[in-house]
């Protein structure tokens, strides 16, 4: 597959960069935490996955491959998965970024950059004849049957 169309649709956001140069600080234990979060293999992503394989859905993970590196991919059925952290990928952004007290110079534009770039992910694979599904960490976490049943009616349907 080829790799992500630029230019972009939309203007592409840009992100400041997070170091005190730029005015932003982070206390050492805030560092601490951050630096511990993972970008694959994620606690609900490893539930969805163990799921879908209990279901017989066989899948390949971490598809460095694809754009946007969905985190859980059906190559045969043109399906990507991806499972969104709900910080990170701003659930109830226009409530949520208001609650956003610190570095809001940098925050807000990093998650609406993003949001913009799921929706170029997005846009990518449905003009090529994909399905995308996305979850949110909690759905998963907390509704696991309907997300499986999701995909296995993608499948299915």
């Amino acid at each position: 597959m080829a790799k992500h169309p630029k230019p972009y649709r939309e203007p592409k956001i840009t992100v400041p960069r997070f170091c005190e140069e730029e005015g932003f600080y982070t206390t050492p234990q805030r560092s601490l935490t951050m630096s511990k979060i993972k970008g694959r293999d994620t606690q609900p992503e490893k539930l969805l996955r163990k799921a879908l394989w209990h279901a017989g859905v066989r899948y390949r993970s971490n598809q460095r491959k694809l754009p946007g590196k969905p985190d859980i991919s059906l190559i045969k059925y043109k399906i990507v998965i991806f499972v969104d952290g709900s910080f990170w990928h701003g659930y109830d952004w226009q409530q949520r970024k208001n609650a956003i007290k610190t570095n809001r110079d940098f925050w807000i534009p990093k998650i609406e950059r993003n949001r913009q770039r799921d929706r170029e992910i997005n846009d990518f694979y449905q003009a090529k004849g994909w399905t995308v599904l996305r979850f949110w960490d909690f759905e998963v976490n907390r509704e696991l049957g309907m997300c499986v049943k999701r995909v296995v009616d993608v499948l299915s349907g």
